[in-house]
């Protein structure tokens, strides 16, 4: 049926306006559809590294256990170099310093906890890897650098186990007075169903007398 005199005209309006505007109509849809393209794409590229990486972190764990140097090595390699921003490159690296301190070796200890203090994605694991750093260093004796590892800014649900901590490291450099003030401070942030904390940390007060 052809169109009235009205319709036409509404028609060469709509023709004009797209003549005017459809390219940049078309482009803001491409461009719309080519983000949602990029976000499933980073979704699913993401789920992948997590997948790819909880594998490796499995050998990792498996190979701990059974103690096998080599193919923890290898395993935390390829996590950290590969999949450096996933949380399992972080808890990797905390399970390779565990198992090189528990055969004294401090130094790949030490290599793996300032990864942890360095790259990882999460505060916990970053506050936990200072904390064994330092008792590392108190070790060693290198008794200001475990002061200046504990210094660092962290959650305040570590207070209490940096104090205590701290206090050891004091009493390690002769300093009574500043550790006893440590083991204080350590007992006022633990909290109440950390029982067997207070008591070792109420044993080290005993220790320095009054």
């Amino acid at each position: 049926m052809p169109l009235d005199l009205e319709e036409q005209e509404q028609v060469a309006e709509l023709q004009a306006w797209w003549r005017q505007h459809g390219n940049l109509i078309a482009a803001t849809v491409l461009a719309a559809a080519l983000a949602f393209a990029g976000w499933q794409g980073w979704r699913w590229y993401q789920a992948s590294q997590a997948s790819q990486a909880a594998a490796h972190f499995d050998t990792l764990a498996r190979a701990a256990q059974a103690g096998d140097a080599k193919a923890l090595r290898d395993a935390a390699g390829t996590l950290i170099e590969s999949y450096p921003r996933t949380l399992y490159a972080s808890m990797a690296a905390l399970v390779a310093a565990r198992f090189h301190f528990d055969r004294n070796d401090l130094k790949a200890a030490k290599v793996q906890l300032e990864w942890v203090i360095e790259r990882s994605p999460s505060d916990d694991f970053r506050d936990i890897a200072r904390l064994r750093l330092a008792a590392i260093l108190l070790d060693e004796k290198a008794h200001d650098e475990a002061l200046k590892v504990l210094d660092a800014k962290h959650a305040p649900a570590y207070d209490s186990q940096y104090a205590a901590l701290r206090g050891d490291v004091l009493v390690a450099k002769n300093q009574p007075a500043e550790a006893r003030a440590a083991y204080q401070f350590a007992l006022e942030k633990a909290g109440k169903d950390e029982g067997a904390f207070r008591d070792s940390v109420r044993m080290r007060l005993e220790a320095l007398g009054s």
